[in-house]
């Protein structure tokens, strides 16, 4: 996405987007933190606006953050398979053009056969447990670390300065564009809040978890987003796997296979996490009596939403495998900074309801930075393209009929007769 940032949209000023959507993000986090130590349940989101502001508003948030993991996850994986392509040629192998790209994208392709491969196999990971998933996830993270810092080290000895001016080639709305755009890289920190009811200790490590994180992916964000737009001219950033081409165009050809392979691995970790939280929702949805019951069915060997995950797993390979990655990104930023809207409000509704609740971390500044973090998000949301809103208002109509048709007749909420069981810790 930073490639498409700086090549459509922001220029070299994308890195001011990065800087600009950690900002809403740390305040939003800081908001996230202190419900997901309130609430230490799955469904994040979901669960702190039920809480705060009752069953149809989060029925909302629920059906909003589909778009926020599930579609994520999409346009994860269609960035996976420019990077495995770009990997595969750089061994002479180059896979026939009908499953290269979605039909819509408007080339000879069909369906985008990689991404529909990735989305299934990372569901067949999750399915077996969390602890299985954790191992498999950890030595992704590492490999994808070890390549970033390889290509920020050695690209920025290639660096050429004169690459960052003008800093705002599209003018200062094209870097809120931007900002609106790469928002999407850091909704991890959101998916840490789905697993809470899988996290030991969740009073302490939650907000260690959620507030180290997007500090480390701003400064890995910044500094990635200064050598891309050092080494290669905006206008020349390839906006399918702009890592890579980046290091090919500039000498580095060596390096640009060691990157794509990074990127084919590392990626595989952010998918692993956004079906993860996705299923944990639906979890959670289904435990309120939102959703039919299959959804919190826990497998007897795995203890994990295994039904939940392969109705996830089957609907994101889908549309990863015929959707452009624009069409799908812009879907995930939209529901991801609505989603971050609420949470801020919920606190200050809960904070205003029940003063008297025990807040094991207490979000600093209240009101303000609620009040500052739905300002931000505003702005965001300015930078959307109109056709993103038109699709988002149709989603949000659909979500009303399956709420009004089933979830609001057959409702059984926390206080159904026999709970299903939680997912292991």
């Amino acid at each position: 996405m930073s490639g498409i940032a700086a090549h459509q949209h922001a220029g070299p000023g994308v890195t001011i987007s990065f800087a600009f959507s950690s900002i809403a993000c740390a305040l939003a986090g800081l908001c996230y933190a202190e419900f997901a130590t309130l609430i230490p349940l799955s469904g994040s989101v979901y669960t702190y606006s039920y809480a705060a502001v009752g069953e149809l508003m989060a029925w909302v948030i629920g059906w909003d953050l589909i778009l926020e993991y599930g579609v994520g996850a999409g346009t994860v994986a269609i960035g996976w398979s420019g990077y495995l392509h770009n990997f595969l040629q750089g061994f002479g192998i180059q896979l026939p053009a009908w499953s290269s790209s979605a039909v819509a994208t408007g080339g000879e392709g069909v369906v985008n056969l990689p991404a529909v491969l990735i989305i299934l196999l990372i569901t067949g990971v999750l399915v077996l447990g969390i602890k299985e998933s954790s191992i498999f996830n950890m030595v992704m993270v590492g490999i994808k670390l070890s390549v970033i810092f390889l290509m920020v080290g050695v690209g920025s000895l290639w660096v050429q300065p004169e690459n960052w001016s003008p800093i705002a080639p599209f003018g200062w709305n094209g870097v809120l564009t931007g900002a609106s755009l790469v928002f999407f890289a850091y909704i991890g920190f959101d998916g840490l809040t789905t697993i809470a009811e899988e996290t030991r200790n969740p009073s302490k490590n939650l907000p260690i978890g959620i507030l180290s994180s997007l500090g480390i992916c701003t400064a890995i964000y910044i500094a990635v987003a200064l050598v891309l737009t050092g080494m290669v001219y905006y206008d020349k950033i390839d906006v399918t796997a702009p890592l890579a081409h980046a290091c090919q165009v500039t000498g580095l050809k060596w390096l640009g296979p060691i990157v794509a392979g990074g990127c084919v691995m590392g990626l595989g970790s952010v998918l692993l996490g956004l079906l993860l939280g996705q299923s944990r929702v639906f979890f959670a949805m289904s435990r309120d009596g939102l959703l039919p019951g299959v959804f919190s069915h826990v497998h007897g060997r795995f203890r994990t939403p295994w039904i939940s995950s392969l109705i996830v797993g089957g609907a994101v390979a889908t549309a990863s495998g015929l959707l452009p990655i624009e069409t799908v990104a812009h879907l995930t930023n939209i529901g991801t900074i609505f989603a971050f809207m609420l949470v801020s409000i919920s606190v200050l509704i809960l904070r205003y309801k029940r003063p008297d609740l025990h807040r094991p971390f207490r979000c600093p500044g209240v009101p303000a930075v609620p009040i500052l973090s739905v300002i931000f998000c505003i702005f965001l949301l300015i930078g959307l393209p109109r056709e993103a809103w038109i699709r988002f208002g149709i989603w949000l109509v659909i979500g009303f009929v399956v709420y009004f048709s089933y979830a609001f007749r057959k409702k059984a909420l926390c206080t159904a007769e026999v709970s299903p069981k939680t997912p292991e810790r």
